[in-house]
């Protein structure tokens, strides 16, 4: 049917707009809650209540349709980057990468520092490369196994992993998000770097202390050192860990920072996964096509070992894809009907102080995470909403781009259904609700930056010696 004569689509009251989220956590509750069930068909049916409501408001389907497939189209780099990364998986154990990097970690680690250094490592390698999903993609996996030979629990494992992911993440000049909050809130890279450290410092140090003290529950453990060793001699007997498969790693990192595009250099790390698994390990061509799509499969008759190894593939990244492709249907239905708008100007509505402000700015942006669940829309959107009310209370800039991150960012990786929480999820091995509550530097950062607001502290004005 045409357009033509069809009258200009109203703009949804809050009501109106909060009835797809409301009914979408609903669908969600009920089926993950009492049934068990993936976040996919839950996050259809709110996007069908959306599209019906967006309908109600006097959009054409052929601009809910405009909507949806700009929501999806959002997501497709970083699927492709799913996609790579579940190859790269999968060379990466064929060719003995990642056994070796297990191996040294056994070697050298042990669980009384075992959080506090994971959290470290994954700091400095992502503030590397400006990269959580690299970071998590590469060092991660193999930190994941370490923890697991050394008997520490994989929830603990992982919310270190994603708190120093996402500090490099967030601080780092290379990331994406980085630099796409202060072009949102009209300031410049450094500035906002310089300003993210009052928050982002004090949080990381807090989380390393709690690491810490959480390492301390395992120093006197005999490092279930059966386990441990048997785990040693599965790998060595099992691979050629011959110390140049170190490298690789080493490379990939160095790409990423050398500004090589993500997908390349991931690529790349495949590629040279591949030629090392038919070097050290005497692999066939045919076999490293195959775990590049199927991924590894371990058979070495040692269950611990083979849980682990056992990943990887471009396969096992299909269902994190469609689901990132049923949430972000949601959320372009969402923005495209302007549903998204209403609720976030509503909140702007009651923040009258600084505090509150900064409260809105932070609940908008773990909102958006949830229900449009992308991490560069939690940054968008809310930058588009509230720099106009930052300008009005003459605060700097870059306070609002040190919000947009200090919960956009820090935010994604705790809800499964979002990108990044996808993401991690399909990497880790270890579910969001699971490693959420020790996922220290991400729960602590959105507080730390709610308490500077209502306290006044670092909140800059424009017109300040310095700004």
């Amino acid at each position: 049917m045409s357009d033509k004569g069809r009258k200009e689509a109203r703009r949804p009251n809050l009501f109106e707009s909060l009835i797809p989220v409301v009914l979408l956590m609903f669908f969600l509750g009920v089926s993950i809650l009492k049934f068990g069930s993936s976040p996919h068909i839950p996050l259809i049916g709110g996007t069908a209540v959306a599209a019906l409501m967006a309908v109600r408001l006097g959009y054409s389907w052929n601009e809910i349709e405009d909507g949806l497939i700009h929501g999806i189209v959002l997501a497709l780099k970083a699927c492709l980057i799913l996609l790579i990364i579940g190859t790269l998986i999968g060379t990466w154990i064929l060719s003995g990468i990642v056994p070796t990097m297990i191996y040294w970690g056994l070697k050298i680690l042990s669980p009384g520092i075992f959080l506090v250094a994971t959290c470290f490592i994954c700091s400095l390698v992502s503030l590397a490369t400006g990269s959580s999903w690299s970071t998590a993609g590469t060092v991660g996996i193999a930190l994941i196994g370490v923890g697991r030979g050394l008997g520490v629990p994989l929830p603990m494992v992982a919310g270190a992993i994603i708190s120093g992911a996402y500090f490099g993440d967030k601080m780092s000049p290379l990331s994406d998000t980085t630099n796409l909050a202060p072009a949102m809130a009209g300031t410049d890279l450094f500035t906002h770097i310089r300003h993210m450290v009052y928050t982002t410092g004090p949080s990381l140090v807090i989380s390393l202390i709690i690491y810490a003290l959480l390492g301390l529950r395992y120093t006197g453990l005999e490092m279930q050192a059966e386990n441990v060793g048997k785990i040693i001699q599965t790998l060595k007997s099992g691979f050629n860990l011959h110390p140049l498969l170190l490298l690789p790693p080493a490379m990939v990192i160095l790409m990423v920072i050398k500004k090589i595009p993500a997908l390349p250099a991931l690529l790349g790390g495949t590629v040279i996964g591949g030629i090392f698994a038919m070097i050290f390990q005497s692999s066939g061509i045919g076999e490293v096509v195959n775990v590049s799509y199927s991924g590894f499969v371990s058979e070495s008759g040692f269950k611990m070992v083979d849980e682990l190894l056992t990943r990887g593939g471009m396969e096992s990244m299909f269902y994190t894809v469609s689901l990132i492709m049923c949430a972000l249907s949601f959320g372009g239905v969402m923005e495209k009907s302007k549903m998204l708008e209403s609720i976030a100007s509503s909140i702007l509505k009651l923040a009258k102080s600084t505090g509150a402000l900064v409260t809105a700015t932070i609940t908008t942006c773990i909102s958006m995470n949830i229900i449009a669940p992308d991490q560069y829309l939690s940054v968008v959107v809310p930058g588009r909403m509230y720099k106009s009310a930052f300008e009005a209370k003459k605060l700097h800039p870059k306070n609002l781009s040190r919000c947009l991150e200090d919960a956009g960012t820090l935010s994604s990786p705790l809800i499964p259904w979002n990108t990044c929480g996808a993401f991690m999820f399909a990497t880790l091995g270890v579910h969001p609700f699971a490693y959420l509550p020790f996922a220290f530097l991400n729960l602590l950062n959105p507080l730390v930056s709610i308490f500077y607001g209502f306290t006044g502290i670092t909140m800059h004005k424009i017109d300040e010696p310095g700004s």
